[in-house]
C-alpha cells in the first residue's frame, strides 16, 4: 500500500498513558479528525521478529495488517455514538505492549426533516416479519468478514458526484424522530453506474424492506460498505469484485425522498462516515 504521509497534527491526538513501554514498538496515527463518525489509521512499527500485531480499542478486537516487514496498519473506527472522552488503544507486538489515550473530541450532528411514505415510517403488521429477517440478515453480514485483507489499492469514490447529506445527521421522517443517518448520501442521477469503491466479495445483493435494493462488499478484517436504494444490480451474493467494476446503478427504492446512492461504511463494528475513509485510504485527489 505504500507509506501515506502522516497528518501534521497527529502528535496532539495521543496523550500516553505511563506504562512499562518498548521502544522497538512505535505507534502514529494519520485521521482526517478524532470524533464520533471517523476512521483512524494506526501505522505500528515493531521488531522484523514480530509476526503478530494485536490491536483493542472500544472494547473491540483490531484486526492489524502488515504492509512491510516492522510495519503494520490497523483501522480503528469511532462509532457515531460514541461519547467524548479519553478512550484507551492497546498495540500487542513481539512481545511488548505500548497503551496510548486516544482523546475523542465532541461532535454536533445536524437534524433533517424529511416527508417519506407513512409505510417507512409506521410500517404495516404485513410487513414485521420481512424487517424481522432483513435485521437478522445484516446482524450476521457484520459478523461475516474475511480474516485477510481484500483490498490492495486505495479506496476510490463509488460515483463522481458530490455527497448531498451529511453522515450522522439525526432524521426525522413524517415528524417522528428515527436512527441517525449512517451514510453519505450522493446525489447522482437514476441510472448512474456505482463502481465497487474497493476490491472484496459481496455478501448482500437482495432487495431489503428500507434500503431497498442493497449491495454489500465484505473487504476483510472488518470492513464493509453497503450501497442502498439501487435501481438494479450488476453482482450477485457470492461474487468477488475488484476495484472499480461496476456493482449497480442508482435509484429510488426502499426508503427514500429521490433518486440517489446511499454508502454506508463500517469498520469493525463502529458506523464511519465513508469520506472519512477515503481521507485516510483514498486516492490523494479524492
Amino acid at each position: 500500500m505504500g507509506t501515506r504521509p502522516l497528518i501534521a497534527c497527529a502528535a496532539v491526538l495521543w496523550s500516553t498513558v505511563y506504562a512499562a513501554q518498548s521502544p522497538a514498538v512505535t505507534v502514529d496515527v494519520d485521521a482526517r479528525s478524532v470524533q464520533p463518525g471517523e476512521v483512524v489509521l494506526l501505522a505500528i512499527g515493531t521488531p522484523a521478529s514480530a509476526h503478530e500485531v494485536r490491536v483493542r480499542a472500544f472494547n473491540r478486537a483490531i484486526q492489524a495488517f502488515a504492509v512491510g516487514e516492522g510495519r503494520w496498519e490497523a483501522l480503528v473506527g469511532i462509532d457515531l455514538d460514541v461519547k467524548p472522552g479519553p478512550a484507551i488503544v492497546t498495540v500487542d507486538a513481539g512481545g511488548a505492549r505500548v497503551t496510548r489515550e486516544l482523546a475523542v473530541k465532541p461532535k454536533t450532528f445536524r437534524t433533517r426533516r424529511l416527508t417519506v411514505d407513512p409505510d417507512f415510517v409506521t410500517p404495516p403488521p404485513s410487513a414485521e416479519a420481512r424487517i424481522e429477517a432483513d435485521a437478522k440478515l445484516l446482524a450476521r453480514t457484520w459478523e461475516s468478514s474475511a480474516a485477510e485483507r481484500l483490498w490492495s489499492t486505495p479506496f476510490s469514490r463509488p460515483v463522481t458526484d458530490p455527497a448531498n447529506s451529511a453522515f450522522g445527521t439525526r432524521s426525522i421522517f413524517n415528524g417522528l424522530p428515527r436512527n441517525a443517518h449512517g451514510g453519505a448520501d450522493f446525489l447522482s442521477p437514476a441510472g448512474t453506474i456505482v463502481h465497487a469503491p474497493n476490491a472484496g466479495r459481496i455478501l448482500v445483493a437482495r432487495d431489503l424492506y428500507y434500503s431497498g435494493n442493497t449491495v454489500v462488499i465484505d473487504h476483510g478484517l472488518g470492513l464493509f460498505s453497503m450501497f442502498a436504494h439501487l435501481s438494479a444490480f450488476d453482482v450477485h451474493e457470492g461474487d468477488r469484485v475488484e476495484n472499480r467494476v461496476p456493482i449497480g446503478r442508482v435509484g429510488a427504492t426502499g426508503r427514500v425522498t429521490g433518486p440517489h446512492l446511499h454508502w454506508a461504511v463500517r469498520a469493525n463494528g463502529a458506523r464511519v462516515d465513508p469520506l472519512s475513509l477515503l481521507a485516510v485510504l483514498g486516492k490523494r485527489d479524492e
